[in-house]
């Protein structure tokens, strides 16, 4: 494998916490034909480590510090991508990054043997996609609460608060009319991270309309926090947000 990472510094204290180090592994992919991309680069812009994937487009980075981080993805002839990723102690993080190519302009050759197809109908329900397939992983697992579109259908809520305040272990901060969403295992004051469409958004996230939101996912402690969201603010829960806007992956 080719990909080289940057040393971390050798200091007692880097010693000690090396050994709480996570690590990011996985492909870069083409959007369009799931086709790994060799030489694609992978930096985590919180550490400055930066990576090439190899021939089989697979990429490594260790000595990632328990937390939050920000990963920039790029290769000659796709548009650059990024993604937002928390991690545990010790934790080995398996994730397939996609990037979409750059559009080209048809030639006069290419646009000759263009076709105009027919429209055609289609009656099949439609499907909750790729980019579900985590949520979906997650739900299996029992730790966590989840509500998908149906349910906040069902319900008419008006606001997100108002859509998770049947679930357990959910408080309420009130000041005036405004509500502030707290776990009840949580330290007084101790808000939740918000993570919308797979990256942390504490701004946005409380303020999203109910009808954007496709899926909700609420875990009300460090101990259910899945790994892949288990930041340094996990014991004040997280509340992980999937809206209509969201990226669907076009990989078969």
């Amino acid at each position: 494998m080719s990909a080289v990472a940057f040393a971390l510094v050798a200091t007692p204290l880097a010693a000690q916490s090396g050994a709480q180090a996570a690590t990011l592994r996985g492909r870069i992919l083409d959007a369009e034909t799931g086709a790994p991309l060799v030489g694609a680069t992978v930096a985590a812009t919180t550490t400055g480590a930066s990576v090439q994937t190899d021939s089989a487009g697979r990429y490594r980075i260790d000595g990632l510090k328990v937390g939050i981080h920000r990963f920039l993805v790029s290769a000659a002839g796709y548009n650059r991508g990024s993604v937002t990723l928390a991690f545990a102690p010790r934790e080995v993080m398996e994730r397939d990054l996609e990037l979409d190519p750059m559009g080209r302009v048809l030639s006069a050759d290419d646009s000759a043997k263009a076709q105009l197809l027919a429209v055609v109908p289609v009656t099949a329900p439609m499907s909750a996609g790729r980019r579900f397939d985590d949520f979906e992983r997650r739900r299996t697992t029992g730790r966590g609460q989840y509500l998908t579109r149906t349910q906040l259908e069902e319900g008419h809520f008006g606001t997100l608060q108002d859509a998770m305040r049947p679930l357990r272990g959910v408080r309420f901060s009130c000041a005036g009319s405004t509500c502030l969403v707290q776990m009840a295992r949580a330290p007084l004051g101790c808000a939740p991270d918000y993570v919308v469409d797979e990256r942390v958004d504490n701004m946005f996230g409380p303020l999203i309309p109910v009808r954007d939101i496709q899926a909700i996912e609420v875990y009300t402690g460090a101990s259910d926090v899945p790994g892949e969201f288990a930041g340094t603010n996990a014991g004040c829960g997280v509340i992980v947000i999937w809206t209509a806007n969201g990226r669907e992956s076009r990989r078969k």
